[in-house]
C-alpha cells in the first residue's frame, strides 16, 4: 500500500538559545535557533527529497510561530504540529565549547513541548507513514511521554518502521538509571536504531563497538548505526558490520550533525520496497552521504538552519 508520508517524526520541537559571542560589557549574546532533534530530522530528510510530517507541540508565542514557520518553509506536514494556550515554547539554553561540543541547560519543566498528549496525535498521520522517528527527551516527563509511546504502538500495529535515536540528555532525566531502563526497553521495538558511541557505553557496558553493537542487534534492531563524529560511523546489519569514514571539517556546531546524519539514512532507506534486504554496498553508499550531511551541517551555526540540501551533500 502506498504511503502518504515516507518519515513522520514526534517528540520535541524547541528554540535552541545559543550562545555566539560576548559584547563588549562582558555579557553572553545569544541567537534563536529552530531545534529538537525529531524536528531536525524531519526537516533534515525533506531538504534530501523525503515526504515528512512532525507531531508535537508549540506555545502561543512568537518563538512558536517562527518554529511552524520553520517547517512550512522546509516543506515538513505541520498538521500534526499542535498549539499550547498556557505554556509557553520550551527553550534550551546552548554553550558550546571550542569543539563545537555542546552543553544544555532546558528551560522545559512547563514548556510545550511536554504537554503533547496522546490526544494531540493526530488522525491516520502515523499509520500513513513507512517510518517513523522518534528519540528519548520526549518521554522524561508526561504528558509527552504517554504520547510518544502511543505513536510507537500505532506504528507497531500497523507494520511502519521504527527509527530510534536515544539522543540521551542526562539533565532531562531524574537519574541515570530510569533512563537506561526505559531506553533498553525500547530498543526491542526499534527496526533502526543510531547511538553515539558514549550512548552504546551506557546502555552496553562496553567501549568496543563490534561487542557493543551486537548486544544492541540482538534486542531487535535489523540496523544499529554508532556513530563516531569525526571518525564516522561503525554499523551492524545481521552478522554483518563495518566502519565508513567521514571527511574531515572545521567544527563550528555539532547540535545538528545526528539529526542530518538521519535524515540522509531514513530518506534513503525508506525508498526501498524492504529496507531489511539491503546490501552491504548500498548502506556503505547510504552512510557515505550521511556522514557528509553530518559533516556540513557540523560546519554551519544552528541545527535546524544548518541542513544542507542534497545537491550540497553530493557536491562536498
Amino acid at each position: 500500500m502506498d504511503k502518504k508520508y515516507d518519515i513522520v517524526s514526534v517528540g520535541e520541537i524547541l528554540i535552541d538559545m545559543t550562545q555566539i559571542e560576548q559584547n563588549n560589557q562582558g555579557n553572553p549574546l545569544f541567537a534563536a535557533y529552530s531545534g529538537g532533534a525529531p524536528a531536525n530530522v524531519a526537516v533534515a530528510a525533506s531538504r534530501l527529497g523525503a515526504s515528512t510530517a512532525f507531531i508535537g507541540r508549540i506555545g502561543n508565542d512568537l518563538l512558536g510561530q517562527g518554529l511552524r514557520l520553520a517547517l512550512e518553509n522546509n516543506g515538513v506536514d505541520d498538521s500534526g504540529l499542535s498549539t499550547d494556550l498556557s505554556a509557553p515554547t520550551t527553550i534550551a539554553l546552548v554553550t558550546m565549547d571550542e569543539n563545537g561540543e555542546r552543553d544544555y541547560t532546558f528551560l522545559r519543566s512547563s514548556g510545550a513541548d511536554v504537554q503533547l498528549s496522546v490526544h494531540d496525535l493526530p488522525d491516520g498521520m502515523i499509520e500513513q507513514a513507512k517510518i517513523l522517528h522518534f528519540g528519548s527527551v520526549s518521554m522524561t516527563e508526561e504528558p509527552c511521554k504517554s504520547a510518544t509511546l502511543e505513536a510507537i504502538e500505532r506504528a507497531s500495529r500497523n507494520g511502519v518502521l521504527l527509527s530510534f535515536d536515544p539522543n540521551y540528555r542526562a539533565a532531562l532525566w531524574h537519574d541515570e538509571s530510569e533512563a537506561v531502563e526505559l531506553i533498553r526497553s525500547l530498543i526491542p521495538r526499534c527496526d533502526i536504531l543510531k547511538m553515539s558511541s558514549e550512548e552504546m557505553t551506557l546502555f552496553t557496558s562496553t567501549a568496543n563497538y563490534a561487542q557493543g553493537s551486537a548486544q544492541l542487534a540482538e534486542m531487535g534492531p535489523f540496523l544499529v548505526l554508532v556513530t563516531l563524529g569525526e571518525d564516522g560511523v561503525f554499523y551492524r546489519m545481521g552478522g554483518v558490520t563495518g566502519h565508513v569514514a567521514a571527511q574531515k571539517v572545521v567544527v563550528s556546531d555539532r547540535g545538528g550533525a545526528g539529526a542530518a546524519f538521519m535524515g540522509v539514512v531514513l530518506s534513503q532507506l525508506c525508498k526501498l520496497d524492504d529496507p531489511r534486504t539491503i546490501d552491504q554496498k548500498a548502506l556503505e553508499e547510504i552512510l557515505d552521504l550521511a556522514n557528509k550531511a553530518a559533516g556540513i551541517t557540523a560546519s554551519r551555526p544552528g541545527a535546524i538552519p544548518a541542513m544542507p540540501m542534497m545537491e550540497e551533500v553530493i557536491r562536498f
